[in-house]
């Protein structure tokens, strides 16, 4: 079996993406493989089409300010957790669209994500993060249960 080489993982600081984190640092950790950490966000003055395009999926995605806290939180996880080689990457957009481009331009191996918004009303009818994530990427994706 190939080992990874580059993981792709996206976060948006909540308790459940910190546990996708955290799943891929193991990952990496035991490939050797660098460790990329993103964080998609809108520009302040996209504020209120973050809000409408995440609905109440979204964590703290509006503006850039937070995305450096959320992305500096991350990488000490992912470094307790063994992760060595780890990169962090604020990515302008909606999450989906963030990570599958990402995932191609860095050609990632695999794509983590956690798997809130699988089993929601809105998710199974609009489709979730995860759910998109995996239809649309062209790498292995590996969907963690954090909830």
């Amino acid at each position: 079996m190939n080992t990874y080489r580059t993981v792709l993982v996206g976060t948006d600081g909540s308790d459940s993406s910190l546990r996708a984190v955290d799943r891929a640092a193991q990952i990496a950790a035991g490939s050797g493989a660098k460790l990329i950490l993103a964080t998609a966000y809108f520009p302040h003055a996209d504020d209120q089409r973050a809000a409408d395009v995440l609905k109440g999926e979204g964590y703290q995605m509006a503006g850039n300010a937070p995305i450096y806290a959320i992305l500096k939180e991350a990488s000490e996880r992912a470094k307790a957790a063994g992760a060595t080689d780890v990169e962090e990457r604020p990515v302008v957009g909606a999450p989906v669209d963030a990570l599958v481009e990402l995932a191609e331009d860095v050609k990632a191996d695999l794509l983590v994500v956690g798997n809130v918004g699988l089993s929601t009303i809105a998710g199974r009818l609009l489709g979730s993060v995860p759910a998109n994530v995996a239809r649309r990427s062209k790498t292995d994706v590996l969907i963690v249960h954090t909830s």
